[in-house]
């Protein structure tokens, strides 16, 4: 276990993992500029130290921002390692025992599972206690030119369910509103809004703590898929192999990591009016438009007297919640597995899917309609509800390797009888649908057909598997058509998928003609049927752009990296705003 997030941050230097950067770079847009330019390389870069903020405080970047880092923040050499670590858990956990020698057997594993709890310590002496605190003395990053204002983009925020006490740690983005107060995103899907309708509820105010920094691990159990009701410290506990310490808040009934660089103290006033938040640069890629969300009191910071101030910036993928991600997906597997999915074999979810949008499942399959069964199964999993798009292929398919998949849907395909429609809840954040956080799904069953699914529809012989177009008339060339707006690159494979994942809503967007399957992903040319806001592409700004080359050869980063925005320019509508143009630049 890191001790502190400094003491991490040693760890990635001596393997070469981190990058000091001692010349002067602005909070505002150009870190996260910066830090863009280095997480969009094909290995994800370097992790990134900022000296030289304006403030009394570094600034760490993109330190969970590749397999490698991902892996060393969760203590092991490969995501596997961490899968395996389930998997040989569980298994024993469930192995049948007879004899009463083999029961006894499991004990020693009971009592190591106890020494994962959390356990509450008493505060350091050295910590440094703020009852006057003012927000602004932190490095808080304002990360895309239409941001609403800066924003705190790694809190992991401490809620209590008020009638049983039990702690839920979530990532809630914090926009900065003054020195006292910022707004709390929590998602009504989340459990922090749950509790949040309690305390409301009994009439109450809400106690919170947001912690930035300690342990890496601690940020990632925060996004960590994990039941309701089930401590994320504890997760903590079983990859570290030893307790969280905890330690009480100083004006707040509440606990924090006793290693936590910072602990933010306040609370939440059901009573109060909901504020106006956003927008917001999001991992979509578009920007989150401006809602209503709690507003967050600050009555005490408490400090490491070394602390560093962690950050992360989210947009176009891939960037460092890509990788993060990607370990929610190895490590939750066997979980997936053991509860409710046992013919699983793998999962993967595309960085270019954002998490959500687009996933590839291969299913060892013995009966018929086991693809259709595994997508409601995983549509009503957590937060694999969001899901839009499902891919469902054989177990002999490496889901990894995009040829396989691709050459798995061309062989056993059929939109016609093969593409399964649903609805259901989408994430908040989804553009794309009719209704804020409910919209269509589509599941494409590319799994060998049994007989009982064979269908008497003819399979047409040497179709291509998909055509990517900017013509919206029929085309029966492709099983699988999509329609892009005309200022998209057909030929970059990745924002073609990114775009798809993100502008399609299924129930709406999906059609089957001729024995194709099609898909329209344009984008605010929909404004006749759309009566949501469609946002706008995340892009830096001119000047930004300009002002991080300038400085490009102080900065101690290597060759040159132009800006990733440029690439996605050609995107925008122009609108100078978070919220695209109405109008459409697609070809008739």
């Amino acid at each position: 276990m890191y001790k502190n997030l400094r003491q991490y941050v040693n760890f990635l230097e001596a393997r070469g993992e981190l990058l000091r950067v001692r010349e002067f770079v602005d909070p505002q847009l150009e870190m996260a500029e910066v830090a863009d330019r280095m997480s969009k390389q094909p290995d994800g870069g370097k992790a990134l130290l900022f000296e030289n903020t304006g403030t009394d405080f570094p600034v760490l970047m993109n330190m969970m921002g590749s397999d490698c880092r991902m892996s060393y923040a969760l203590g092991v050499e490969r995501l596997d390692d961490v899968a395996k670590k389930f998997d040989d858990f569980f298994a024993a956990l469930t192995q049948p025992r007879q004899s009463l020698w083999e029961k006894l057997r499991l004990l020693p594993t009971l009592r190591q599972a106890s020494r994962w709890f959390p356990r509450l310590v008493r505060a350091s002496g050295e910590r440094i206690v703020d009852l006057n605190p003012d927000l602004n003395q932190l490095p808080i990053l304002k990360c895309w030119p239409h941001d609403g204002g800066r924003f705190i983009t790694l809190p992991m925020v401490h809620t209590r369910d008020l009638h049983t006490g039990v702690r839920n740690v979530g990532m809630y983005r914090m926009q900065l509103f003054d020195g006292q107060t910022t707004g709390m995103h929590w998602h009504r899907h989340k459990t922090g809004a749950r509790h949040y309708e309690q305390y409301k509820a009994a009439g109450q105010k809400m106690p919170v703590a947001v912690a930035l920094g300690g342990d890496p691990i601690y940020a990632y159990c925060a996004v960590a898929p994990l039941p309701d009701n089930v401590d994320e410290y504890l997760l903590a506990g079983f990859l570290r192999g030893e307790p969280v310490r905890l330690t009480r808040c100083v004006t707040q009934p509440i606990d924090a990591p006793a290693d936590a660089d910072f602990v933010i103290e306040g609370y939440v006033d059901p009573a109060e009016p909901l504020a106006t938040e956003g927008p917001f640069g999001d991992h979509t890629g578009f920007y989150s438009l401006p809602d209503a969300y709690p507003r967050f009191h600050v009555t005490a910071i408490t400090r490491r007297r070394d602390a560093i101030y962690p950050a992360t910036v989210v947009g176009i993928p891939p960037q460092e919640d890509a990788y993060i991600g990607k370990a929610t997906e190895r490590i939750f597997l066997a979980p997936i597995r053991l509860a409710m999915l046992p013919e699983i074999a793998d999962m993967h979810m595309p960085f270019e899917g954002v998490a959500h949008n687009i996933a590839i499942v291969k299913i060892n399959k013995t009966y018929p309609g086991q693809a259709e069964k595994t997508a409601n199964a995983l549509w009503g999993a957590g937060q694999m509800m969001f899901n839009k798009m499902l891919v469902v292929v054989d177990g002999d398919v490496d889901v990894q390797r995009y040829g396989e998949v691709c050459a798995c849907v061309q062989r056993n395909f059929r939109p016609a009888t093969d593409a399964y429609f649903g609805r259901g809840a989408l994430d908040v954040l989804d553009h794309s649908a009719q209704a804020c956080g409910y919209g269509g799904k589509l599941c494409v069953d590319a799994t060998r057909k049994l007989p009982e699914e064979a269908s008497a529809l003819p399979q047409r012989e040497k179709r291509l598997l998909y055509k990517f177009t900017h013509q919206a008339g029929e085309d029966t060339d492709s099983l699988i058509r999509v329609v892009f707006d005309s200022n998209v690159d057909l030929d970059d494979l990745a924002t073609c998928v990114w775009l798809m994942g993100n502008n399609v809503d299924p129930a709406r967007d999906c059609s089957i003609k001729n024995g194709a399957l099609i898909i329209d992903a344009r984008g605010r040319h929909k404004s006749r049927s759309i009566v949501r806001s469609w946002p706008e592409v995340i892009c830096a700004s001119p000047a930004t752009i300009a002002a991080v080359d300038q400085k490009w050869e102080k900065l101690g980063l290597g060759s040159f990296i132009p800006s990733p925005s440029l690439r996605y320019m050609p995107l925008l509508s122009g609108s100078g705003g978070a919220v695209a143009g109405a109008k459409s630049s697609v070809k008739k």
